[in-house]
Protein backbone atom coordinates (compact mmCIF):
# COMPACT_ATOMS: atom_id res chain seq x y z
CA UNK A 1 0.00 0.00 0.00
CA UNK A 2 2.84 2.00 0.38
CA UNK A 3 4.43 1.80 -2.99
CA UNK A 4 4.37 4.80 -5.43
CA UNK A 5 4.29 4.00 -9.46
CA UNK A 6 6.83 6.35 -10.74
CA UNK A 7 6.73 7.57 -14.77
CA UNK A 8 9.32 7.57 -17.04
CA UNK A 9 11.44 9.80 -18.82
CA UNK A 10 9.30 10.36 -21.93
CA UNK A 11 5.43 10.58 -20.10
CA UNK A 12 7.16 13.15 -18.01
CA UNK A 13 8.73 15.53 -20.06
CA UNK A 14 5.72 14.69 -22.83
CA UNK A 15 2.80 13.49 -22.13
CA UNK A 16 2.53 14.79 -18.55
CA UNK A 17 3.11 17.89 -19.95
CA UNK A 18 1.13 18.05 -22.90
CA UNK A 19 -2.03 16.87 -20.00
CA UNK A 20 -1.39 19.78 -17.91
CA UNK A 21 -1.30 22.53 -20.99
CA UNK A 22 -4.57 21.23 -22.87
CA UNK A 23 -6.59 20.12 -19.94
CA UNK A 24 -6.73 23.12 -17.11
CA UNK A 25 -9.68 25.78 -16.70
CA UNK A 26 -12.22 22.83 -17.57
CA UNK A 27 -16.05 24.30 -17.20
CA UNK A 28 -18.56 21.95 -17.84
CA UNK A 29 -21.82 21.85 -17.09
CA UNK A 30 -21.75 17.71 -15.97
CA UNK A 31 -19.44 18.78 -13.19
CA UNK A 32 -21.82 21.91 -11.56
CA UNK A 33 -21.59 22.60 -7.70
CA UNK A 34 -23.36 20.18 -5.41
CA UNK A 35 -23.68 20.88 -1.41
CA UNK A 36 -23.68 18.18 1.08
CA UNK A 37 -24.50 19.03 4.74
CA UNK A 38 -23.78 15.61 6.45
CA UNK A 39 -26.92 13.92 6.21
CA UNK A 40 -27.96 10.38 4.65
CA UNK A 41 -29.65 10.68 1.10
CA UNK A 42 -30.90 8.25 -1.63
CA UNK A 43 -28.57 8.01 -4.40
CA UNK A 44 -31.13 5.97 -6.23
CA UNK A 45 -28.81 2.84 -6.69
CA UNK A 46 -25.76 5.20 -8.44
CA UNK A 47 -22.99 3.78 -8.96
CA UNK A 48 -19.73 5.74 -7.21
CA UNK A 49 -16.10 4.95 -8.67
CA UNK A 50 -13.61 5.03 -5.27
CA UNK A 51 -9.63 4.55 -5.45
CA UNK A 52 -7.71 2.49 -2.80
CA UNK A 53 -5.67 -0.39 -1.80
CA UNK A 54 -6.47 -4.26 -2.29
CA UNK A 55 -6.12 -6.95 -0.52
CA UNK A 56 -6.84 -6.69 3.36
CA UNK A 57 -7.26 -3.21 3.33
CA UNK A 58 -9.71 -3.50 1.01
CA UNK A 59 -11.85 -6.26 2.68
CA UNK A 60 -11.28 -4.03 6.00
CA UNK A 61 -12.83 -0.84 4.40
CA UNK A 62 -15.81 -3.06 3.42
CA UNK A 63 -16.48 -4.39 6.77
CA UNK A 64 -15.94 -0.75 8.95
CA UNK A 65 -17.26 1.71 6.08
CA UNK A 66 -18.36 0.48 2.87
CA UNK A 67 -20.80 -2.17 2.76
CA UNK A 68 -22.64 0.22 5.55
CA UNK A 69 -22.44 3.45 3.27
CA UNK A 70 -23.86 1.48 0.48
CA UNK A 71 -26.62 0.63 2.30
CA UNK A 72 -27.18 3.46 3.72
CA UNK A 73 -27.10 6.16 1.13
CA UNK A 74 -28.62 2.92 -1.78
CA UNK A 75 -25.44 2.98 -3.96
CA UNK A 76 -22.73 0.87 -4.84
CA UNK A 77 -19.55 1.27 -4.55
CA UNK A 78 -17.05 0.18 -7.62
CA UNK A 79 -13.53 -0.36 -5.89
CA UNK A 80 -10.66 0.20 -7.93
CA UNK A 81 -7.93 -1.72 -6.68
CA UNK A 82 -5.14 -1.46 -9.80
CA UNK A 83 -2.81 0.53 -8.33
CA UNK A 84 -0.88 3.20 -9.84
CA UNK A 85 -3.67 6.01 -10.12
CA UNK A 86 -1.97 8.59 -12.08
CA UNK A 87 -1.92 7.28 -15.25
CA UNK A 88 -5.69 6.27 -15.45
CA UNK A 89 -6.02 10.47 -14.24
CA UNK A 90 -3.72 11.11 -17.07
CA UNK A 91 -5.08 9.16 -19.39
CA UNK A 92 -8.77 10.08 -19.19
CA UNK A 93 -7.71 13.90 -18.37
CA UNK A 94 -9.82 15.87 -15.77
CA UNK A 95 -12.93 16.05 -17.31
CA UNK A 96 -13.62 12.08 -17.35
CA UNK A 97 -12.35 11.18 -13.86
CA UNK A 98 -11.62 7.46 -13.41
CA UNK A 99 -12.80 7.94 -10.17
CA UNK A 100 -14.64 10.60 -8.10
CA UNK A 101 -12.84 9.97 -4.61
CA UNK A 102 -9.24 8.55 -4.31
CA UNK A 103 -6.59 7.91 -1.23
CA UNK A 104 -3.33 8.29 -2.29
CA UNK A 105 0.60 8.59 -0.73
CA UNK A 106 1.50 12.21 -1.32
CA UNK A 107 3.96 12.47 -3.98
CA UNK A 108 1.95 10.58 -6.41
CA UNK A 109 -1.39 12.85 -5.16
CA UNK A 110 1.27 15.60 -5.77
CA UNK A 111 2.49 14.42 -9.54
CA UNK A 112 -1.24 14.50 -10.55
CA UNK A 113 -2.20 17.85 -9.11
CA UNK A 114 0.59 18.88 -11.36
CA UNK A 115 -0.46 17.52 -14.52
CA UNK A 116 -4.38 19.13 -14.55
CA UNK A 117 -7.08 20.87 -12.78
CA UNK A 118 -8.04 16.86 -11.21
CA UNK A 119 -9.16 17.87 -7.81
CA UNK A 120 -10.98 20.08 -5.76
CA UNK A 121 -9.28 22.57 -3.50
CA UNK A 122 -9.00 21.94 0.39
CA UNK A 123 -11.62 25.01 1.23
CA UNK A 124 -13.92 23.43 -1.31
CA UNK A 125 -14.33 19.98 0.41
CA UNK A 126 -14.42 22.07 3.67
CA UNK A 127 -17.62 23.87 2.83
CA UNK A 128 -19.47 20.20 2.02
CA UNK A 129 -17.79 17.65 4.48
CA UNK A 130 -19.04 18.69 8.44
CA UNK A 131 -16.21 16.06 9.67
CA UNK A 132 -13.18 17.98 8.54
CA UNK A 133 -13.57 20.94 11.49
CA UNK A 134 -13.20 18.33 13.58
CA UNK A 135 -9.33 17.41 11.96
CA UNK A 136 -5.53 18.51 13.63
CA UNK A 137 -4.68 21.58 11.23
CA UNK A 138 -1.79 19.05 9.88
CA UNK A 139 -4.43 17.13 7.91
CA UNK A 140 -5.82 19.66 5.51
CA UNK A 141 -2.32 20.90 4.97
CA UNK A 142 -1.56 20.20 1.44
CA UNK A 143 -4.23 21.62 -0.15
CA UNK A 144 -5.87 19.61 -2.21
CA UNK A 145 -6.45 16.37 -0.23
CA UNK A 146 -7.83 15.71 3.15
CA UNK A 147 -5.85 13.17 5.72
CA UNK A 148 -7.50 10.83 7.33
CA UNK A 149 -5.10 8.26 9.20
CA UNK A 150 -1.23 8.09 8.53
CA UNK A 151 1.92 6.83 10.50
CA UNK A 152 5.18 8.77 11.80
CA UNK A 153 8.18 7.63 10.43
CA UNK A 154 11.28 6.18 12.17
CA UNK A 155 14.06 3.54 12.69
CA UNK A 156 13.07 0.02 13.46
CA UNK A 157 16.04 -1.09 15.00
CA UNK A 158 17.13 -4.89 16.70
CA UNK A 159 17.36 -4.44 20.45
CA UNK A 160 20.16 -6.81 20.23
CA UNK A 161 21.98 -4.96 17.77
CA UNK A 162 25.45 -4.39 17.79
CA UNK A 163 24.78 -0.46 17.22
CA UNK A 164 22.97 -0.31 20.25
CA UNK A 165 19.81 2.14 20.22
CA UNK A 166 20.15 5.02 17.79
CA UNK A 167 19.72 8.61 19.46
CA UNK A 168 19.83 10.66 16.49
CA UNK A 169 18.53 10.52 12.49
CA UNK A 170 22.22 10.49 11.40
CA UNK A 171 23.23 7.39 14.16
CA UNK A 172 21.37 5.18 10.80
CA UNK A 173 25.22 5.84 9.52
CA UNK A 174 27.27 4.19 12.70
CA UNK A 175 29.97 2.36 11.69
CA UNK A 176 28.39 -0.56 14.10
CA UNK A 177 25.53 -0.74 11.33
CA UNK A 178 27.74 -1.38 8.16
CA UNK A 179 26.23 -3.77 6.07
CA UNK A 180 23.27 -4.18 8.17
CA UNK A 181 20.95 -1.50 6.74
CA UNK A 182 17.87 -1.39 5.27
CA UNK A 183 15.61 1.02 3.32
CA UNK A 184 13.33 0.88 -0.02
CA UNK A 185 13.52 0.92 -3.63
CA UNK A 186 13.21 4.27 -5.18
CA UNK A 187 9.46 4.07 -6.03
CA UNK A 188 8.26 3.74 -2.42
CA UNK A 189 7.29 6.36 -0.59
CA UNK A 190 9.16 5.60 2.67
CA UNK A 191 12.54 5.95 0.31
CA UNK A 192 11.52 9.33 -1.43
CA UNK A 193 11.01 10.85 2.44
CA UNK A 194 14.41 9.02 3.78
CA UNK A 195 16.12 10.74 0.76
CA UNK A 196 14.50 14.36 1.38
CA UNK A 197 15.63 13.53 5.39
CA UNK A 198 18.82 12.70 4.98
CA UNK A 199 19.29 15.36 2.45
CA UNK A 200 18.29 17.71 5.15
CA UNK A 201 20.56 15.97 7.58
CA UNK A 202 23.71 16.26 6.04
CA UNK A 203 23.13 19.36 3.68
CA UNK A 204 21.39 22.82 4.13
CA UNK A 205 18.19 21.50 3.70
CA UNK A 206 15.72 18.68 2.67
CA UNK A 207 15.91 19.62 -1.43
CA UNK A 208 19.93 19.59 -1.08
CA UNK A 209 19.90 16.37 -3.33
CA UNK A 210 23.51 16.56 -3.63
CA UNK A 211 24.27 15.83 0.36
CA UNK A 212 21.72 13.03 -0.22
CA UNK A 213 23.27 11.09 -2.99
CA UNK A 214 26.31 11.08 -0.89
CA UNK A 215 24.60 10.17 1.91
CA UNK A 216 23.25 7.10 -0.17
CA UNK A 217 26.64 6.13 -0.70
CA UNK A 218 27.92 6.28 2.57
CA UNK A 219 25.26 3.82 4.05
CA UNK A 220 25.83 1.42 1.00
CA UNK A 221 25.84 -1.38 1.05
CA UNK A 222 22.23 -1.83 1.66
CA UNK A 223 18.77 -4.06 1.83
CA UNK A 224 16.84 -2.66 -0.50
CA UNK A 225 13.18 -3.83 0.00
CA UNK A 226 9.51 -2.66 -1.94
CA UNK A 227 7.96 -2.68 0.75
CA UNK A 228 7.29 -2.03 4.72
CA UNK A 229 5.80 -5.85 5.43
CA UNK A 230 9.19 -7.57 3.64
CA UNK A 231 11.74 -5.26 5.43
CA UNK A 232 9.85 -6.18 8.82
CA UNK A 233 10.23 -9.53 7.75
CA UNK A 234 13.99 -8.83 7.21
CA UNK A 235 14.51 -7.34 10.70
CA UNK A 236 13.32 -10.56 12.21
CA UNK A 237 15.06 -12.69 10.37
CA UNK A 238 18.43 -10.42 11.66
CA UNK A 239 19.36 -10.15 8.16
CA UNK A 240 19.29 -6.02 9.05
CA UNK A 241 19.78 -4.61 12.16
CA UNK A 242 18.08 -1.32 11.44
CA UNK A 243 15.94 -0.54 8.59
CA UNK A 244 13.91 2.96 7.79
CA UNK A 245 9.99 1.98 8.67
CA UNK A 246 6.59 3.44 9.49
CA UNK A 247 6.30 3.04 12.69
CA UNK A 248 2.50 1.16 12.20
CA UNK A 249 4.56 -1.79 10.83
CA UNK A 250 7.14 -1.67 13.76
CA UNK A 251 4.27 -0.82 16.42
CA UNK A 252 2.82 -4.14 14.97
CA UNK A 253 6.25 -6.35 15.36
CA UNK A 254 6.72 -4.94 18.99
CA UNK A 255 3.39 -6.00 20.16
CA UNK A 256 4.31 -9.42 19.09
CA UNK A 257 7.07 -9.90 20.93
CA UNK A 258 9.73 -9.07 18.36
CA UNK A 259 12.94 -8.24 19.90
CA UNK A 260 12.81 -4.85 18.20
CA UNK A 261 12.28 -0.70 19.11
CA UNK A 262 11.82 2.52 17.61
CA UNK A 263 13.59 5.61 17.16
CA UNK A 264 10.85 8.61 15.47
CA UNK A 265 12.82 10.96 13.56
CA UNK A 266 11.64 13.90 15.87
CA UNK A 267 14.46 15.81 14.34
CA UNK A 268 12.39 15.82 11.34
CA UNK A 269 9.09 14.60 11.59
CA UNK A 270 7.40 13.47 8.33
CA UNK A 271 4.47 11.44 7.91
CA UNK A 272 3.21 8.80 5.94
CA UNK A 273 -0.39 10.03 4.85
CA UNK A 274 -3.54 8.33 4.21
CA UNK A 275 -5.04 10.78 1.77
CA UNK A 276 -8.17 11.47 -0.13
CA UNK A 277 -9.06 13.96 -2.93
CA UNK A 278 -12.56 14.02 -4.40
CA UNK A 279 -12.33 14.69 -8.30
CA UNK A 280 -13.45 18.30 -9.56
CA UNK A 281 -15.07 17.07 -12.91
CA UNK A 282 -16.88 14.15 -11.15
CA UNK A 283 -20.92 14.15 -12.16
CA UNK A 284 -22.79 15.71 -9.41
CA UNK A 285 -24.28 12.85 -7.70
CA UNK A 286 -21.02 11.21 -8.15
CA UNK A 287 -19.52 14.53 -6.13
CA UNK A 288 -22.21 14.28 -3.79
CA UNK A 289 -21.50 10.76 -2.72
CA UNK A 290 -18.05 11.49 -2.62
CA UNK A 291 -18.18 14.44 -0.09
CA UNK A 292 -20.75 11.65 2.10
CA UNK A 293 -18.25 8.73 1.68
CA UNK A 294 -15.28 11.45 3.04
CA UNK A 295 -17.15 12.67 5.77
CA UNK A 296 -17.89 9.27 6.99
CA UNK A 297 -13.94 9.00 6.42
CA UNK A 298 -13.35 11.15 8.82
CA UNK A 299 -15.88 10.23 11.70
CA UNK A 300 -13.87 9.50 14.86
CA UNK A 301 -15.75 5.94 15.64
CA UNK A 302 -14.19 4.85 12.12
CA UNK A 303 -10.86 5.96 12.63
CA UNK A 304 -10.48 4.20 16.35
CA UNK A 305 -11.79 0.92 14.40
CA UNK A 306 -9.07 1.47 11.33
CA UNK A 307 -6.28 1.85 13.93
CA UNK A 308 -7.41 -1.03 15.36
CA UNK A 309 -6.41 -2.98 12.33
CA UNK A 310 -3.87 -0.92 10.97
CA UNK A 311 -2.04 0.95 13.74
CA UNK A 312 -2.52 4.05 11.96
CA UNK A 313 -3.03 7.15 14.37
CA UNK A 314 -6.22 8.84 12.95
CA UNK A 315 -6.39 12.65 12.41
CA UNK A 316 -9.72 13.31 13.69
CA UNK A 317 -9.11 14.83 17.26
CA UNK A 318 -11.69 12.70 19.15
CA UNK A 319 -10.58 9.52 17.53
CA UNK A 320 -9.69 7.31 20.57
CA UNK A 321 -5.82 5.47 20.24
CA UNK A 322 -7.04 1.66 20.84
CA UNK A 323 -5.22 0.25 23.88
CA UNK A 324 -2.72 -1.96 22.39
CA UNK A 325 -1.26 1.44 20.79
CA UNK A 326 -1.49 3.72 23.59
CA UNK A 327 0.15 0.98 25.53
CA UNK A 328 3.17 1.81 23.87
CA UNK A 329 2.80 4.93 23.84
CA UNK A 330 0.99 6.34 21.33
CA UNK A 331 -1.28 9.09 21.78
CA UNK A 332 -3.71 11.66 19.56
CA UNK A 333 -3.00 15.21 21.22
CA UNK A 334 -2.06 18.93 19.82
CA UNK A 335 1.77 17.77 21.60
CA UNK A 336 1.55 14.66 19.14
CA UNK A 337 0.64 16.23 16.34
CA UNK A 338 2.81 19.62 16.59
CA UNK A 339 5.61 20.17 13.83
CA UNK A 340 4.28 17.16 11.81
CA UNK A 341 6.05 17.82 8.22
CA UNK A 342 4.62 17.75 4.48
CA UNK A 343 7.95 18.05 2.91
CA UNK A 344 8.63 19.98 -0.46
CA UNK A 345 7.39 17.13 -2.98
CA UNK A 346 7.14 20.21 -5.90
CA UNK A 347 10.55 20.10 -5.77
CA UNK A 348 11.44 16.38 -5.41
CA UNK A 349 9.33 15.99 -8.11
CA UNK A 350 10.42 18.21 -10.67
CA UNK A 351 14.07 16.36 -10.12
CA UNK A 352 12.71 12.78 -9.66
CA UNK A 353 14.20 11.92 -12.96
CA UNK A 354 17.69 12.46 -12.01
CA UNK A 355 17.17 11.45 -8.36
CA UNK A 356 15.78 8.15 -9.18
CA UNK A 357 18.40 7.42 -12.17
CA UNK A 358 21.58 8.67 -9.55
CA UNK A 359 19.85 6.98 -6.45
CA UNK A 360 19.26 3.46 -8.59
CA UNK A 361 22.38 3.64 -9.88
CA UNK A 362 24.33 3.94 -5.87
CA UNK A 363 21.77 0.97 -4.88
CA UNK A 364 22.84 -1.18 -8.04
CA UNK A 365 26.74 -0.84 -7.32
Amino acid sequence: MQKQGLSRRSVLKTGVAAAGVSLFNINHAWSQDVAYDGEVFDAGGHVLNVAEWGGYWQETQNRLLLDRFQKEFNCKIQYDSTFPWFPKFVANGPERPPVAICNWNLPEMFKTHQAGDYFLDVEEIKANVPNTAKLWDFALRTGIGVTWAFSRYCYAYRTDAAGGAPTGFRDFWKPEFAGRRGTYITSNTLQMMFFMASSWAFGSSETDFDAGYQAMRDAMPMKISDFTGNMATLLERGEIDIAVQSDAEALLQKEKGVPVDLYYWDEYKGILTQTKTISRYADPMSKKLAFALLNRTLEADYQTAFADEFWMRPSNRDAVIPEKMAALGVVNSADATDGLHIPDWQTYLDHEIDIVETVNEIFGS
